[in-house]
């Protein structure tokens, strides 16, 4: 069966980010945490090497596939800082148009630098997220912790 490698980890957050080549995409890094911290109300997580995640929630595909991920997050890689937003809700192409400079895949809005964003954008993108994680899997999110 298929085993999952992104799965929340002890791995200290900070010391990750500290970890990070680029001084510019550290202090991207930091900002982030703080960003993504403040919209969400969750504590950050690493999920494997290298993704730091916030909240959690279980998905179970048609195919019989399961596992945790967390709801949203965000990566410092060498190239760019990968951000992870939840899929399939029409309102996050709505945001992205107004997000500023971004590439975007799949799963993942890739970004130079928080510079190049909207933050308050950002902002709308992680609520959006959340939310939409939440109302999609009720019973199987983590609730967020009173602020």
């Amino acid at each position: 069966m298929y085993e999952l490698k992104t799965k929340q980890n002890d791995n200290n957050v900070i010391e990750f980010i500290e970890n990070v080549d680029n001084p510019k995409k550290r202090e991207d890094a930091f900002r982030l945490l703080d960003i993504f911290t403040d919209t969400t109300g969750y504590e950050a997580k690493m999920w494997g090497a290298s993704i730091i995640g916030f909240g959690s929630y279980h998905y179970v595909y048609k195919t019989g596939h399961e596992g945790d991920a967390p709801l949203v997050g965000f990566s410092p890689r060498k190239a760019k800082i990968s951000l992870y937003f939840a899929t399939g809700d029409s309102e996050r192409e709505q945001l992205l148009e107004r997000f500023g400079k971004h590439t975007s895949g799949k799963a993942c809005v890739y970004i130079n630098k928080v510079a190049d964003i909207d933050v308050d954008v950002l902002q709308e993108l992680i609520q959006q997220s959340v939310t939409f994680l939440e109302k999609l899997y009720p019973n199987e999110s983590e609730r967020k912790h009173e602020r």
